[in-house]
């Protein structure tokens, strides 16, 4: 089953602007993910409820909320480009720039 929802959450990873993220921002469902982390295998813990490592993620600042200061910084860079992946409630995004170095 766990290989199943890994592929079908590979195939809805996309890129996204922050234009289009900014509304889930504003109602607390966007989660970063450290470029470190598979955003498909953050995905897959959150659907399945792997609160051992989602907690130890969270524990170690690998996914975290926006920072009032990420915020304020994407807002102004509406065009700034993020990969996404909708777990629902959540939308996942890892920053392009610190993913691609």
């Amino acid at each position: 089953m766990s290989q199943d929802l890994k592929h079908e959450l590979s195939e809805m990873v996309a890129p996204a602007d922050w234009a289009w993220i900014s509304p889930h921002a504003n109602r607390g469902a966007v989660v970063v993910i450290d470029p470190s982390l598979d955003l498909v295998e953050v995905g897959v813990a959150i659907a399945t409820d792997n609160t051992t490592a989602v907690n130890h993620w969270i524990a170690e600042d690998l996914i975290t909320k926006p920072s009032p200061f990420q915020l304020e910084i994407w807002d102004q860079t509406a065009k700034k480009q993020f990969q996404s992946l909708i777990v629902q409630p959540f939308v996942l995004v890892q920053d392009l720039v610190a993913h691609e170095n």
